[in-house]
């Protein structure tokens, strides 16, 4: 890889790699050290295609698509869904950070947890990341059809966990 190329690669790493662990978490649940895996690996395979892929319209967006991709195949394996623990949680809820209120971030990934990791990455992509629906399925390999009934039902059980009325949980 050239100078110049690796520069461009290194400033859009620096640039987008926050932006891509928030998204991490949100598909992981809060499990900050999966989510860390899972944006070193998209980086590693931005990595290896930058040379093509700097010619991509938009690579941010290529990226979150590279992201969501590994996430599911993450899921796939049989042995994502063991965790390593020294001491066994009262709750079983996931540990958050960041600034913001701490309970309704852990209700909030802890809803998100229950729900299957399909489920989870198109409601983080249709409403974290704000893509459109044509968006979403490129990003998740499926049709059109599949992202609005996916997220239609997991709207539907997201609601159910948090409860009937969500505006519990919106600031005071």
């Amino acid at each position: 890889m050239r100078q110049g190329s690796r520069d461009g690669f290194r400033d859009f790493a620096e640039g987008r790699s926050g932006h891509l662990y928030r998204s991490a978490c949100l598909l992981t649940s809060g499990d900050t050290h999966l989510a860390e895996d899972l944006v070193q690996e998209t980086l590693g395979r931005m990595y290896l295609l930058w040379g093509r892929i700097s010619r991509i319209d938009n690579p941010a967006a290529y990226a979150q698509t590279v992201l969501v991709r590994a996430f599911l195949t993450h899921q796939r394996r049989r042995s994502s869904g063991e965790r390593p623990v020294g001491e066994f949680p009262e709750s079983g809820a996931p540990v958050a950070v960041g600034a913001g209120d701490p309970a309704l971030r852990l209700t909030l990934l802890q809803a998100l947890g229950a729900l299957a990791p399909k489920d989870r990455a198109v409601l983080v992509l249709r409403y974290w990341e704000d893509r459109s629906v044509e968006e979403t399925a490129d990003a998740m390999n499926v049709s059109s059809a599949a992202v609005r009934t996916r997220s239609s039902r997991a709207l539907v059980r997201l609601r159910e966990r948090l409860g009937g009325s969500l505006a519990e949980f919106a600031p005071r």
